[in-house]
């Protein structure tokens, strides 16, 4: 079965066990999560920028990064390796995030990240070498089996939008405990990582990082 007829497949389960979820199906239509091609190191640079922001300010540094130290809309992996530590941060990083941007662009241009072998491993595995590296822990690691791998069964609890997706939903905007989120997440599988690209919908309609 191909990805696209696994989304298909899981957009129907979806909305067969839950009536939310599935009216957000609905409303926003087939997912999209493999409509493009992305490329892994782009999303690692995507996730570490992400940490801890709004999707829309991602977005934003995402952008200039991509302008100054990358070609045709993409982040180049020597230049962020030679990059100056100032000049990443005047791109709106810190200087935890502007050094390990340079940490990974320089693993990345030495051949030291071989993508081929972690897609031949699960989900766990593949998110135990990823966190080993600096500014990668799980929830990095879980945005790159999400987008890069196409793994269709990841809830990263720890996501900031994912939780208030859940709670908009289910707990009419009151956070809502981690209890009760896998509650209402464990249902999903083995396509929770679909039911997260329609959470993201939810908290963020505006996000171009996660579409």
């Amino acid at each position: 079965m191909s990805i696209h007829e696994q989304l298909r497949a899981a957009e129907q389960h979806l909305s067969q066990i839950d009536p939310v979820i599935g009216a957000v199906i609905a409303r926003h239509g087939p997912c999209t999560l493999a409509a493009r091609r992305r490329e892994p190191f782009q999303v690692l640079c995507a996730s570490i920028i992400s940490q801890q922001i709004s999707s829309r300010a991602a977005d934003a540094i995402q952008a200039r990064v991509a302008a100054a130290f990358g070609a045709k809309g993409r982040i180049v992996d020597a230049r962020l390796a030679g990059a100056d530590l100032d000049a990443l941060r005047a791109c709106g990083l810190s200087r935890s995030k502007a050094k390990w941007l340079q940490h990974l662009g320089a693993a990345h241009s030495a051949g030291a990240l071989d993508f081929t072998r972690l897609r031949r491993m699960d989900d766990e595995a593949a998110i135990e070498v990823l966190d080993a590296l600096p500014g990668i822990g799980r929830w990095t690691a879980e945005m790159f089996l999400i987008f890069a791998l196409h793994r269709l069964d990841i809830f990263a609890m720890d996501d900031v939008g994912l939780r208030r997706g859940v709670s908009l939903l289910y707990g009419k905007g009151r956070a809502l405990s981690d209890r009760r989120t896998l509650q209402i997440v464990r249902p999903w599988a083995p396509y929770r990582s679909v039911a997260s690209w329609y959470l993201w919908r939810v908290a963020d309609p505006f996000t171009e990082t996660w579409a």
